[in-house]
C-alpha cells in the first residue's frame, strides 16, 4: 500500500466529498475513485459509503482511517527528522515546553544561561501539563519538555530519552507581614488554622494529604484561576499556599517562603524525543541540571528514585490521588 492512497483516503473522509478531495490533491475524481477502489480491493472491505451529500466511511473505513492518520503523522515526522539532519535543524526555533511552575522558574534561567555560552537562539515555550508535554514531545511538536513525576506519573515510552534532574520539595508561600515568615522549618500542624489557596485540584489533593497524614486539615478556602492568581492571593495577604521549591527565586514581591518538616516532594525530569535532536536540546539539557541546581531545592538526592516502582517512591507518591498538578 502506498502512503499516497492512504493520504487521499484520509482527505476523502476529512472532506466527505470525492470532488473536494480531488480539488485540494489536484487529482482528477476518477482517480480519487480508483484509488479508492484498490486500496478497497487490498483490504478486502468496503471503506466509504455514499449517502445524498457525499461520502463517508464505513465502520471499517473509520478503524483504518485513524490508523492511517497516525502512520501519515508519523511519516511526515520522519521526513522533518531527515531534513533537519540535512539542514542541522537551525532553520527552525527550539521548541521548549515546561509545567507552569517550571516555566516560571529554572526554564527560563536556563535559556539565559544557553544563550550566555551560545549566543543568539531562537526559540519558544510552551507551559502545559505534564501529560500533555509528554505527547507533544511524541508527536514532534516540542525538542525538549521539563516535566515532574507527579501523579499520575510519568510513561515509560521508548519513543523518549528522560533525564533525571533532582528532586523539588514543596514550601509555604506567606505574604511578608505574616506572623510566621522567617520561621521553619515548620511542621503542617502549626499551620492547620490558616486560609490556604490552590489553583488546581491536583495542589489541592497533595495539601489535603500531606495535612491528614499529620493528622489535620487544611482549609482550601479559596480557589485560583492560575499560578499567578494563587501568588497573587497570598501576596495580598488572604491566603498561604504551597507551592514548588523552584519557584522560590521567581516569587512576586510580597511573599517569602517557609521550610516544612519533612515536605512532599516530586522529581523532576527533562524528556527529549529519541529522535535526531535539535543543536541547541543538548546544551539546554546540561543548562537545565545547572540550573535546577541553583535554585537548591530542600531535598536533592545524589541517586534518583526509581520511579518504575511507585513502592519504592517517597510517602506522597504512595498517597496522593492520581490528579495533574503543577
Amino acid at each position: 500500500m502506498e502512503l499516497m492512497v492512504w493520504r487521499t483516503f484520509v482527505t476523502v473522509c476529512r472532506l466527505g466529498s470525492l470532488s473536494a478531495a480531488a480539488a485540494e490533491l489536484k487529482h482528477t475524481q476518477s482517480a480519487v475513485s480508483r484509488q479508492i477502489a484498490g486500496l478497497e480491493r487490498q483490504l478486502g472491505v468496503p471503506l466509504v459509503e455514499r449517502h445524498a451529500r457525499g461520502v463517508c466511511p464505513t465502520p471499517a473505513g473509520e478503524v483504518f482511517r485513524r490508523h492511517a492518520v497516525a502512520t501519515l503523522n508519523e511519516a511526515d515526522r520522519a521526513v522533518r527528522a531527515v531534513r533537519e539532519v540535512r539542514d542541522g535543524a537551525c532553520n527552525r526555533p527550539l521548541a521548549v515546553g515546561a509545567t507552569p511552575s517550571l516555566a516560571a522558574g529554572i526554564v527560563p534561567e536556563a535559556i539565559r544561561g544557553l544563550l550566555e555560552r551560545a549566543g543568539s537562539i531562537r526559540w519558544n515555550l510552551l507551559p502545559d501539563l505534564s501529560a500533555q508535554l509528554h505527547n507533544r514531545v511524541i508527536a514532534g511538536d516540542l525538542d525538549i519538555a521539563v516535566v515532574t513525576d507527579a501523579p499520575p506519573g510519568l510513561p515509560h515510552d521508548h519513543r523518549v530519552e528522560r533525564r533525571f534532574l533532582g528532586l523539588d520539595g514543596m514550601v509555604v508561600a506567606l505574604p511578608v507581614g505574616h506572623p510566621q515568615a522567617g520561621c521553619g522549618p515548620v511542621h503542617i500542624r502549626t499551620l492547620a488554622g490558616q486560609i490556604w489557596v490552590e489553583d488546581n485540584d491536583g495542589s489541592a489533593a497533595l495539601l489535603r494529604q500531606h495535612a491528614a497524614r499529620a493528622g489535620v486539615s487544611a482549609r482550601i478556602d479559596l480557589t485560583a484561576a492560575d499560578l499567578a492568581g494563587k501568588m497573587a492571593l497570598v501576596a495580598t495577604g488572604h491566603a498561604i499556599a504551597l507551592i514548588p521549591g523552584v519557584l522560590r527565586g521567581a516569587l512576586r514581591t510580597g511573599i517569602t517562603t517557609m521550610p516544612l518538616v519533612d515536605p512532599p516532594t516530586r522529581g523532576i525530569y527533562a524528556i527529549t524525543p529519541r529522535r535526531a535532536p535539535h543543536p541547541s536540546a543538548v546544551p539546554l539539557l546540561d543548562q537545565l541540571a545547572t540550573s535546577f541546581a541553583s535554585v537548591r531545592p530542600f531535598l536533592t538526592p545524589q541517586q534518583p528514585l526509581e520511579r518504575d516502582d511507585h513502592a519504592a517512591a517517597s510517602a506522597f507518591h504512595n498517597s496522593v490521588t492520581e490528579t495533574p498538578r503543577v
